[in-house]
């Protein structure tokens, strides 16, 4: 094998690549595809976020790796006006290009590789397992810490609320993770991406006090701005926790030259000091969630789970490819529950990223 496909080689197929074909059946729908498989934003970016990234276009010098002290302290002003974090050191928040580069890269970041075992959720969006691989470490599902018997693995990637799912970690559980973590000296990494859309069910951090009792030792929170702030395209996130954790992955990064652009950065930082545009995108979801839930459990689906996040975990008690094909038939498309994991093979993830009118549609497709 030559060099160049060696990475290549160790990964999956690209999850989305395996429904082309459904996806065109969908689309040759006579009024056109509803798109429900990703979660994408599609309601715009506000004014406010806007004119804060085009005021500092003209700066021409690079930005910090660490981010500006105006977004790590408008960071932590965030976390404890909207989730009640407190305790957050304002040199322990890190922007990132995304989340779901950090996630990709954290184990490499952490210096991990084949001796250790990195735990990822039974059932998890598919680049937890992809950064496990492109590490060179172990991977292993499971839900339930009995279940690692007595491994001690390096790292735990937690998703509270989670993707695809939409379920939420219990106060009760995360102490028990929190706990086992620092028995067995691993890391915890809670991506909580979805903690501000929760529905029928309160979701805490893990540097949440009830969780952690104000002692963030060993803890990372991984934020996105991409679903609450309709950020998605400006691949805006942050990570913080345990300052001795964050203080690392910053002198890797600022090596690799892994920065946040400056103009994002300070887009990010009139994002997390504006609550009104998160509390507006917050109710177009929930209205759409609701008109859909309906219209999915009329049409014969069985929603399990989703109480929190952007997605409705549904089933008809089949396998997820000939639901699937259903869907297609009426011009819907959905994620196969396949992608995120061996039991997850009768579910279809349902998202409530489309369009108003989108949703309109196929609520009338689905009736």
């Amino acid at each position: 094998m030559s060099q160049r496909g060696r990475v290549s080689s160790l990964l999956p197929d690209f999850p989305w690549d395996t429904i082309a074909s459904v996806k065109a059946r969908a689309a040759a729908h006579p009024d056109g595809i509803v798109d429900l498989s990703v979660g994408t934003p599609v309601d715009p970016v506000d004014p406010l976020i806007r004119e804060a990234l085009a005021a500092v276009a003209e700066v021409p010098g690079y930005p910090a790796t660490h981010g500006t002290p105006q977004l790590r302290a408008a960071t932590v002003d965030a976390l404890k006006r909207r989730y009640g974090i407190t305790g957050v050191e304002s040199d322990a928040v890190l922007p990132v290009i995304g989340t779901k580069e950090l996630i990709a890269g954290l184990p490499r970041l952490l210096g991990l590789g084949a001796v250790d075992l990195v735990v990822i959720p039974e059932v998890a969006y598919p680049t937890y397992e992809v950064g496990v691989l492109l590490a060179g470490a172990r991977v292993a599902r499971a839900d339930g810490l009995t279940q690692l018997g007595p491994q001690s693995p390096a790292l735990i990637f937690l998703n509270s609320p989670s993707n695809p799912t939409g379920r939420v970690l219990g106060v009760d559980h995360l102490r028990k993770v929190v706990a086992f973590a620092r028995e067995r000296g691993a890391i915890v990494a809670s991506d909580e991406c979805y903690l501000g859309l929760a529905w029928d069910e309160r979701a805490v951090s893990i540097l949440d006090p009830e969780v952690c009792d104000g002692d963030h030792t060993g803890l990372l929170a991984i934020h996105s701005l991409s679903k609450t702030s309709n950020l998605a395209s400006y691949r805006a996130g942050f990570v913080t926790g345990d300052p001795e954790l964050v203080r690392e992955l910053l002198e890797v990064r600022k090596h690799a030259g892994m920065i946040v652009p400056f103009p994002i950065q300070s887009a990010m930082t009139a994002a997390l000091g504006d609550d009104a545009h998160e509390a507006r995108q917050r109710e177009r979801y929930r209205a759409r969630r609701e008109i859909l839930r309906k219209a999915l459990q009329a049409a014969g689906f069985r929603i399990d789970h989703s109480q929190a996040g952007l997605y409705l975990w549904s089933t008809r008690g089949e396998n997820c490819r000939t639901t699937l094909d259903w869907l297609a038939d009426r011009g819907i498309l959905a994620a196969p529950g396949d992608f995120y994991g061996p039991t997850a093979a009768e579910h279809v993830r349902i998202a409530l990223t489309a369009t108003d009118e989108r949703i309109a549609a196929a609520v009338a497709r689905l009736s």
